[in-house]
């Protein structure tokens, strides 16, 4: 078991420390107050973001913050594009990317991805520790 300070936490997640106090205290960061200070389990914060904590190599890893874990609800394959519509949550998205990259990533319906928001593209993204 790895404990973070809120100070390691909020650099792991990239957000600013009262950021990160702030959602703790609100029950939305899974962590514990040990006297005055924030405590957090890595482990914790790995499940929180969907991230394998048995095989660290494995998976997906990537540096785009908007990630969104979902399942492919239909892919239609027409010339070298593909569009990837995607259930996340009661939302859906909808990617278009190219055919090779669909075919690449053998998405099929009812796999779970990852759709990565970055500016205005959308990419998608599959690994093993989405399984």
């Amino acid at each position: 078991m790895e404990l973070l300070s809120a100070s390691e936490a909020a650099a792991y997640l990239r957000l600013h420390v009262k950021r990160v106090q702030t959602l703790a205290r609100a029950g939305k960061l899974p962590g514990r107050r040990v006297g005055r200070k924030w405590l957090f389990e890595r482990r914790d914060l790995e499940a929180l973001l969907g991230h394998s904590t048995t095989d660290g190599a494995a998976g997906l890893d990537i540096s785009a913050r908007n990630q969104l874990r979902g399942t492919v609800l239909s892919l239609t394959l027409e010339g070298v594009m593909a569009e990837v519509r995607v259930q996340i949550g009661d939302q859906e998205l909808v990617s278009v990317i190219t055919r090779n990259s669909a075919e690449r990533l053998k998405l099929r319906v009812g796999d779970t991805i990852i759709a990565i928001v970055k500016s205005t593209e959308v990419m998608i993204g599959k690994g093993t520790a989405l399984a």
